[in-house]
């Protein structure tokens, strides 16, 4: 399947192929296609959706990766047909792209879309002369409505069994002229009321600054529905994930192996997974976005400003797409002509705040602002604001040094308005949720087994105070079974689990500490005492290198505040932990710094995983991880300094009054 960008052709392809497609990364390419199975007859064909071109011998990735396959140079994708994809409202390009595509002489079959926007411009289409005129089975469809579904697939079959007779007729010189005077009827209307509506909401989206204020609305509506209806299913995972752990744990023998089950691959994994309903939605609101036409708008919108620190417009929807996860971010900047733009465009997606950052961000402002929901608010939007910062910045710099060179000019076709392809969306949901899953399946698996390990190893003995409050919580269990008096016996039992379970947070707290990952944490800690942290911080950013998102449940093992699901219990208990001298750990001064490292760390080793393969070399991916963990850390121990010297000057001016 071959055609233009926006002429409907992938959602053809979802109605032919539905969930039995998958997207596909052929040998030697950077863009993917996709690849699905349609029965055909007694036949079950496989359909390759190739991206959009204009041309398929113009220098963009795209382009080479239809030239390879139509040539069949590609393994795995040998053509013996060729469904060209044509919009009715823009014939003439259609058929330029037809012309050269009929040059490799494989059979053809095409299909006639926007049939019904060409009629509603007062244009009628005679698909059986066209059909005549080409020597093909042309024939109209809409993927979106199913509409002609039945007669396109009995034109592929007839395709594959004829001849093209169509190669002598389409080389002369006025050929696209006199095929399209011979099909195309009716009044031709031009200002039609569609089309002056179409004008007028393209003055107001791409107004430099209507045009800023209405994206910043839909980003804003965007991201609210994102969170708000992703609370529910996220809690359910949370749910399945934590009462999976019980059953294994209950089910399985004491040990390591089952302690690697529960807290390594389900409680890491589930970590992760938890974020998959906010990854759908925003590929589900994207997709609908994109297909009502508004995104290719933002984009133009967003090019003005990007230019200016040489990112193309182009990069608009990979940083985007960023907010939710930077792997599909990074590898939708396949699609980015200019190596050297899609090259600073993968460097600084992980800028982003992705969803995995949430739970740290949550976590650390409700410490810095418990009282004020404005302020909370305020910061929280403040991180993301950041990030975006850091990577307009970053890339500025980039493209003034190691990628020197200016920006390729946007070329980008507005497409109509439409109303979004609800199964289309759907199905795209799909396909990228299943590349999440097996990411989630394979290398961050592989992390969160390796982090279980370190934490867990070598094993260290109780301490001396745990075994003592173990050994009074036993004397008090065999007093409250001595006791006759009910009030008695249920103070013994009350005192017992108190004591036991204090013994516990003694316990995981000196595991904790004399694991490899608290030993790594206490000979790094110097590094990162300008930030204000201790060992026990120190431990949970380290082993937040693998991923971030583990730092909370570090914190309240190292802080001994207990695993909750409550932020607010969470967020009190770390607020009143104290250092070895009494100090606050979470001071002012080291939760602003730990929020501003945070927001600018690279800290997801898939992400360098996926930096290294869409890149190919592993130098850019140290490239990646070195410089942004530089500038997290000198805006921290920035951040750390100033928030100290202005609670060191409230102090003062509170004691001169």
């Amino acid at each position: 399947m071959v055609g233009n960008p926006n002429v409907g052709k992938t959602s053809l392809f979802n109605r032919l192929c539905g969930v039995r497609a998958k997207t596909a990364n052929f040998p030697g390419s950077t863009v993917d296609a996709r690849v699905g199975r349609c029965t055909i007859g007694d036949d079950e064909l496989e359909f390759v959706d190739l991206p959009g071109v204009y041309a398929i011998d113009l220098e963009l990735p795209e382009s080479k990766l239809c030239r390879d396959c139509l040539a069949g140079k590609l393994a795995g994708c040998t053509p013996d047909a060729l469904l060209v994809v044509i919009d009715a409202t823009n014939l003439a390009r259609g058929l330029r792209l037809f012309r050269s595509i009929a040059a490799t002489g494989r059979p053809l079959a095409v299909a006639i879309t926007m049939t019904d926007l060409a009629r509603a411009r007062g244009l009628s289409l005679d698909a059986t002369h066209l059909a005549v005129s080409l020597g093909v089975p042309c024939i109209e469809a809409n993927g979106r409505s199913g509409t002609g579904i039945g007669p396109l697939v009995a034109g592929i079959a007839a395709a594959r069994e004829a001849s093209p007779q169509f190669l002598a007729a389409s080389l002369a010189p006025t050929w696209i002229d006199d095929t399209i005077s011979g099909i195309i009827g009716g009044p031709r209307t031009v200002g039609s009321a569609t089309d002056r509506l179409t004008d007028r909401l393209d003055a107001a989206f791409t107004h430099p600054v209507m045009g800023s204020i209405v994206f910043v609305l839909a980003m804003a509506m965007l991201f609210a529905t994102i969170y708000t209806l992703a609370e529910l299913p996220m809690n359910l995972i949370e749910s399945l994930c934590a009462s999976l752990g019980s059953l294994v744990s209950s089910t399985l023998p004491a040990g390591d192996l089952t302690d690697m089950l529960v807290d390594g691959v389900i409680g890491g994994v589930s970590g992760t997974v938890i974020f998959l309903p906010q990854i759908c939605l925003l590929f589900f609101l994207l997709a609908l976005l994109e297909d009502t036409g508004y995104l290719a708008r933002a984009a133009f919108v967003m090019d003005r400003i990007m230019c200016r620190f040489g990112l193309p417009g182009t990069a608009f929807v990979p940083l985007l797409s960023s907010h939710a996860c930077a792997l599909p971010g990074i590898m939708s900047a396949r699609l980015i002509p200019d190596r050297n733009d899609r090259l600073a465009t993968i460097l600084v997606a992980p800028f982003m705040s992705c969803s995995a950052r949430v739970g740290v961000y949550v976590l650390l402002v409700t410490i810095l602002f418990p009282a004020s929901g404005f302020l909370a608010g305020l910061a929280f939007a403040g991180c993301y604001a950041l990030g975006a910062i850091a990577a307009l910045v970053t890339a500025a710099i980039f493209r003034h040094t190691i990628l020197r060179g200016k920006s390729r000019p946007m070329v980008l076709e507005l497409p109509p308005y439409r109303v979004p392809d609800l199964r289309g969306a759907l199905l795209l949901t799909y396909d990228r949720a299943m590349v999440f899953l097996k990411s989630a399946g394979t290398v961050i698996l592989s992390i969160c087994i390796v982090m279980w390990w370190i934490s867990a190893y070598p094993k260290s003995d109780a301490p001396v105070e745990a075994v003592a409050l173990s050994t009074r919580a036993v004397e008090l269990t065999q007093l409250s079974e001595l006791a006759i008096d009910d009030v008695a016996k249920t103070a013994y039992t009350d005192e017992a689990e108190s004591l036991d379970a204090q013994a516990e947070v003694l316990t995981a707290r000196h595991q904790q500490q004399n694991s490899f990952a608290g030993i790594i944490g206490a000979a790094v800690q110097p590094v990162f005492a300008p930030l204000g942290l201790d060992d026990r911080l120190t431990v949970a950013v380290m082993t937040s290198f693998l991923a971030r998102e583990v730092f909370r449940s570090t914190m309240t093992v190292l802080v001994g505040s207990g695993d909750s699901d409550d932020d607010r219990k969470v967020a009190d208990d770390l607020a009143l932990a104290t250092r070895a001298d009494g100090s606050k750990l979470f001071d002012a001064p080291t939760s602003a710094s730990l929020l501003v490292f945070y927001v600018l760390a690279m800290q997801c080793l898939p992400t360098l995983a996926v930096t290294r393969r869409e890149t190919g070399s592993w130098k850019w991916a140290a490239l990646q991880f070195g410089w942004m963990s530089l500038v997290a850390y000198a805006l921290a121990w920035a951040t750390y300094e100033l928030v100290s010297a202005s609670t060191d000057i409230a102090i003062q001016s509170a004691g001169a009054l």
